[in-house]
């Protein structure tokens, strides 16, 4: 999005790298939201706009009548939803994964917040607390387990790969979906008290508790086993992820990252550099943290992000960073961007640079 509400795409042409054919109605855009293959676009007066692949929500047309006064966008790998201004939601894209909400339309009244899960699942907080789930039932979509549970839901995070963990009134958690990404917390539950704020990585989840420290849970090998670094964990502040690691911001601005080394669990090579650190984010398998200083540290797959030495120097003055899976766009202070990372996946902007010096 640029500074005048205009819309300036790249990348694969049909996952939505081309938005030629909606130009003219990419005007006045207030949120940005996508699926594996196609985005959705809230303009100023409610509308939405979509384009990319038609079978992963590309294609609007039957529920075009409904995207009116939309205030929110979530999304699923293969399907959206909106939350409207009174609080009903419309769905579309591919209805096993997220859709069809037809099913629980009735219940869906008073909508707060919906999140989602990439493996085609969606859980909507509703204004009394309670949750409403849909779309695949493997990934999440079926809650019925623990509905008795989901009473004064405060917050819900979700893993890619198909598990929700919802926050309570009282600081506890309740999870469900996929047991072994997340969905079975059983083993942690009992330290899961005081939560303030959960993240998640595509197969496991961190909780954050109000003294600081964290706990993990999830498939051990893609960061829910944090016991080599517990000791560390100590006054964090924050926490981003990619699929594999994630990576923790402490209170005196130092990082402390776990999980698959290849995919951002490893950080000795860069650990002197990450000092007052202010922001990290995170692509897929690669981290970048900005510094206080402006400056940009990353580290993780190369190819994917980690290395970002080719534009270092233009890295100055970077106010905010946003990541595809496997590349990365710096927002620097002059209004221009500098991207980097698989080429085919964002990281190479040269086509269309002179259009990113007033974003």
């Amino acid at each position: 999005m640029l500074a005048d509400g205009s819309v300036v795409t790249w990348g694969d042409p049909h996952w939505g790298g081309d938005s030629s054919q909606v130009k003219n109605q990419l005007a006045r855009v207030q949120q940005i939201q996508a699926t594996e293959e196609a985005f959705a676009a809230i303009l100023e007066d409610g509308s939405v706009v979509t384009w990319g692949d038609s079978d992963w929500g590309a294609d609007s047309s039957q529920v075009e009548a409904q995207l009116a006064r939309v205030k929110c966008i979530q999304a699923t790998h293969f399907a959206f939803a909106a939350i409207r201004l009174d609080g009903s939601v419309v769905t579309w894209g591919i209805p096993d994964y997220g859709g069809d909400s037809s099913q629980v339309q009735e219940q869906l009244v008073g909508v707060q917040k919906i999140q989602a899960t990439r493996a085609g699942a969606f859980a909507a907080i509703l204004a009394d607390g309670s949750v409403v789930t849909w779309g695949n039932a493997e990934g999440g979509g079926d809650s019925s387990q623990v509905r008795a549970q989901l009473v004064g839901v405060q917050q819900i995070q979700a893993t890619r790969a198909g598990a929700f963990a919802a926050i309570l009134a009282d600081g506890s958690v309740v999870t469900w979906g996929h047991p072994y990404f997340g969905g079975d917390s059983s083993q942690v539950r009992e330290q899961l008290v005081r939560v303030r704020q959960i993240q998640a990585a595509d197969r496991a989840l961190a909780a954050i508790l109000e003294d600081g420290s964290v706990v993990t849970w999830g498939d051990p090998s893609w960061g829910g086993d944090s016991s080599q670094v517990r000791e560390q964990l100590a006054r964090v502040q924050q926490i981003q992820a990619t699929a594999q690691a994630f990576a923790a911001i402490m209170d005196n601005g130092s990082v402390v990252t776990w999980g698959e080394s290849s995919g951002g669990g490893y950080s000795r090579q860069v650990q002197e550099q990450l000092v007052r650190v202010q922001q990290i984010q995170a692509s897929a398998y690669a981290f970048a943290a900005i510094l206080d200083t402006g400056s940009v540290v990353t580290w993780g797959n190369p190819e994917y992000g980690g290395d970002s030495s080719q534009v270092r120097a233009q890295l100055v003055g970077v106010q905010q960073i946003q990541a595809t899976d496997r590349a990365f766009a710096a927002l620097l202070e002059d209004g221009s961007v500098v991207t980097w990372g698989h080429p085919y996946y964002g990281g190479d902007s040269s086509q269309i640079q002179t259009q990113l010096d007033r974003v």
